[in-house]
């Protein structure tokens, strides 16, 4: 199609130009309630924050927990940075990305009038996020890696952010088969996230090859994209049929540090709670024992226990107390 930075440029226009309220946005409906969103949810962000730019609701399938610092490529206005700093809590943190001046200047505004201050929205491009390495627990989107002229590289990046074990959930437009000539040439249909779409197979593929696991399909509908080529509108079913709106789990791989964190304290409760060292014995002074359930789990548990003293700098006489050798 066109060259990468000018097709950048021209998402950057349109969009700057939405963000000041100007034209209408590029789904087939702006009402955001169609794509899952809540009344309760919209009534919940700041006014002017929803703009029905998305094509799906990914925070209904993230599974957010409090404390957690999430990552939204192309937050827009943003409606679903504010709706995950409610889920995430005080203790939780969310960054929004977003390469449109207007875009992140509206969203600061709007966070500054409502006093949200677990939210940070930053000018920067999806494909060279401005985000530390490992620094976050989730990653979404919502209709917008389709515009991307790298789509490699935005998951790329999105996998370079994300803690081990952390989650990938966008929303996105895909394509069932290819489109038309004249459709994948028209820079309406491109900025209207139907151009730009990639297969579907394609999608995943560029996921997996990121790094990331468990890449699934999480939901999927019809866009019902309606479009203007050459100087048009046309919804013709030919090829309107086979533009999807899908939503995607992915898994960074590795263990998650609040997953290790819990599985090691299990082993310290079960350490301290049965087993020959809680009774003021050593590993090697009684043999494994199946009734007791000390076996080689216990062993385990012993280095798990360990290792969490160690990290919390305890000494070696403030874990469980080995036998008196006297």
């Amino acid at each position: 199609m066109r060259g990468g930075e000018r097709l950048k440029r021209l998402v950057r226009e349109r969009y700057g130009r939405l963000a000041r309220g100007a034209g209408s946005c590029c789904a087939p409906t702006c009402d955001s309630r169609s794509l899952g969103y809540t009344d309760e949810e919209l009534s919940s962000v700041p006014e002017g924050a929803d703009l029905g730019l998305g094509c799906g609701s990914p925070l209904a399938l993230a599974a957010l927990k409090p404390g957690e610092t999430v990552v939204d490529l192309g937050s827009g206005a943003g409606i679903d940075c504010f709706l995950a700093a409610r889920m995430v809590g005080a203790r939780g943190r969310v960054i929004g990305v977003d390469m449109t001046p207007e875009m992140v200047g509206r969203a600061r505004a709007s966070a500054r009038e409502h006093g949200y201050r677990n939210v940070d929205f930053r000018l920067g491009a999806i494909e060279e996020l401005p985000i530390e390495d490992r620094s976050a627990d989730v990653v979404i989107s919502n209709c917008v890696i389709n515009l991307s002229p790298d789509k490699r590289r935005v998951f790329g990046e999105a996998l370079r952010v994300l803690r081990p074990g952390g989650r990938l959930v966008v929303s996105d437009v895909v394509l069932a088969r290819g489109l038309p000539q004249r459709v994948r040439e028209s820079l309406d249909a491109y900025l209207g996230c139907v151009a730009g779409a990639a297969l579907k197979r394609d999608y995943l593929s560029m996921i997996q090859s990121a790094g990331f696991e468990r890449v699934r399909v999480l939901s999927e509908r019809s866009y019902g994209a309606c479009v203007t080529v050459g100087g048009e509108e046309t919804t013709p079913a030919r090829w309107a049929r086979h533009v999807l709106s899908v939503t995607v789990g992915a898994r960074r791989p590795g263990e998650a540090p609040r997953a290790r964190a819990a599985r090691l304290k299990g082993k310290i409760i079960r350490l301290q709670s049965d087993g020959p060292l809680a009774r003021g014995k050593s590993w090697d002074e009684r043999p494994p024992s199946r009734e007791r359930g000390d076996g080689p789990v216990l062993r385990g548990a012993v280095e798990g226990g360990r290792e969490v003293l160690r990290a919390r700098g305890q000494g070696e006489g403030q874990g469980p107390r080995p036998r008196d050798e006297g």
